[in-house]
């Protein structure tokens, strides 16, 4: 045996040789370009701790982010035709299903599920981008018209999360029917009294935007998300001209009216919680006060008083007078 062979040189060889380093264990900031460690961005609910940029969050810490504890139960969802077309570019369409559920461990790309969010029971229908870029075909549309049948059954709110690319172009005519499938869907929940939310997140494209998610009661976003319905290069190229700077970012249509709010991830919860209970629960939102005490009237009281009596119109003089 030569020990300078067999022993020496593999301790050497160890002590030399370089670590093998995770690919996944540092994340770029595609905002700022900063590296975070990937168990300080996931603490952060992958959000940039250098310049708060929302980076895209997987479905199922999306749905654990919202409902209270992070409990929740899913609900199996119909199934429809695969591939009806049978669609084929540089790959079958059936490929690709089977790679996005090999990737995904889902079936499609949209999850139903509901719990409670703040004490109320609520219904959320959340898009996955990683399944196929959150496009929107037949199995999507079942899935919404199944989340808002659970809403109307459970007497819940409905809120839609979506990130998606727009309609799935594999599936043809038989996605862009899916607008008019969803929208069907949000009126029932509509017709019923039920608040139903839109929680905006990047991106928001295509055929989704031109439909469900811009029929919700109360539209909220996550900062910097992207919502709009072509690309803006499309959008430049067709009009010739320089669109405005943070065109189609959440920021631009909150202050141009097509947002209610933007709301950074981490209060999330606590906002969709207060709206919840502000739409469904209509009481007074602070102490009744009466309008009496011991036959007099408060301060507060008296002014308010005052004022009724100075607007009311002056008598009309009687004839002759």
């Amino acid at each position: 045996m030569n020990w300078l062979t067999n022993f020496v040189r593999p301790k050497i060889q160890q002590l030399v040789r370089p670590k093998e380093v995770p690919d996944n264990l540092w994340h770029k900031c595609p905002e700022c370009g900063h590296m975070i460690f990937h168990r300080e961005l996931e603490k952060n609910m992958r959000v940039c701790t250098h310049c708060g940029h929302h980076m895209r969050l997987p479905v199922k810490q999306r749905l654990e982010m919202l409902f209270d504890d992070g409990a929740y139960k899913r609900i199996e969802l119909p199934k429809v035709t695969e591939d009806p077309l049978r669609f084929r570019d540089v790959k079958k369409y059936a490929d690709r299903i089977k790679d996005a559920r090999s990737k995904t461990g889902e079936h499609d790309a949209m999850v139903v599920a509901h719990g409670t969010m703040g004490g109320n029971a609520v219904v959320i229908a959340a898009f996955d981008f990683s399944f196929m870029g959150g496009s929107m075909g037949m199995a999507v549309g079942e899935a919404l018209n199944a989340a808002a049948e659970l809403s109307v059954a459970q007497d819940a709110p409905l809120i839609v999360v979506p990130a998606s690319g727009g309609a799935r172009m594999q599936e043809g005519i038989l996605s862009l029917m899916q607008m008019a499938r969803t929208t069907v869907a949000v009126d029932k929940v509509k017709e019923k009294g039920l608040p139903y939310i839109v929680l905006l997140t990047d991106p928001t494209t295509g055929g989704v935007t031109a439909s469900f998610a811009m029929l919700g009661d109360i539209h909220v976003a996550e900062p910097g998300a992207v919502i709009g319905f072509a690309g803006a290069r499309v959008i430049e190229n067709t009009i010739r001209e320089t669109l405005p700077e943070g065109f189609q970012r959440a920021e631009y249509l909150r202050d141009h009216g097509m947002v209610d709010m933007v709301v950074p991830r981490h209060e999330l919860r606590a906002r969709l919680s207060a709206l919840i209970d502000l739409l469904r629960n209509r009481g007074p939102v602070g102490e009744v006060v009466p309008l009496h005490r011991n036959g007099a009237y408060s301060d507060v009281e008296q002014r308010l008083k005052d004022a009724h009596e100075a607007a009311k119109p002056a008598p009309s003089p009687e004839p002759g007078a």
